[in-house]
């Protein structure tokens, strides 16, 4: 149903979900999801249905690494699909997922906080949706994520300092409504790239960064002493 401009878990059913392949209940997740789409102008979901999860649209598997006998799903991109609603909880069961793009899409609402269980996850991109409220601070609980693509939504508040600690490769969080410090651990962060635009800042520069750029510095010296014949 309709929350103000969003919608609610009550479109999912009670129905115990699981998600393993192969498990006749597992497609549940998806039909999960499918209930909380309120628009489909492209029919992206139509064909989820039936157990056959590999093959529904925008959804990619791949053999387990841990066991090749295994097919599991490895994989959700939903980008550029002009979908409206919100991310269930269910989603929490995409155990072996190791990315989930969904960008410049329409959904809104949080983040579940079921993200955490989803151990083998590297990349998310959520960028370019209508997600609200304060900074998501389950994607600190993912204990394998990467990539992390927060941009052009409606965040808001501070952003914990706990984020430029984690080992992350990128981190984009420009075009939301964040209103903070830039902590002091900032150049603490091992990323290649990060993002901070088109926010609200306040305070000066940490010291922490200038050892940053004096080692970033450094590092493309290295590198270009290297190639240099």
């Amino acid at each position: 149903m309709w929350n103000g401009s969003c919608v609610t878990e009550e479109l999912v059913t009670d129905k115990a979900l699981i998600l393993q392949l192969g498990d006749e209940d597992g497609v549940n997740t998806y039909d999960a999801w499918k209930l909380a789409i309120i628009s489909d102008p492209l029919n992206l979901t139509s064909n989820w249905v039936g157990p056959n999860v590999c093959d529904y649209t925008g959804v990619f598997c791949a053999s387990l690494p841990s066991d090749p006998s295994l097919t599991v799903v490895a994989g959700v991109d939903l980008n550029h699909g002009d979908l409206a609603g919100y991310l269930p909880s269910q989603i929490g069961l995409l155990y072996d997922v190791a990315l989930i793009h969904i960008n410049s899409n329409r959904f809104c609402g949080t983040l579940p906080r079921s993200l955490r269980r989803l151990t083998l996850l590297h990349e998310l991109d959520v960028s370019n949706n209508r997600f609200a409220g304060r900074f998501p601070d389950v994607v600190l609980r993912i204990p394998s994520l990467r990539f992390l693509d927060l941009r052009f939504n409606e965040f808001e508040g501070s952003v914990p300092p706990e984020l430029f600690d984690r080992d992350f490769d990128a981190i984009f969080i420009n075009h939301n409504r964040f209103a903070f410090k830039i902590p002091d651990n900032i150049g603490n962060s091992p990323v290649s790239v990060i993002v901070l635009a088109k926010n609200r800042f306040h305070g000066c520069l940490p010291a922490s960064l200038a050892a940053q750029e004096s080692h970033c510095a450094r590092h493309q010296l290295q590198q270009a002493r290297r190639t240099t014949p």
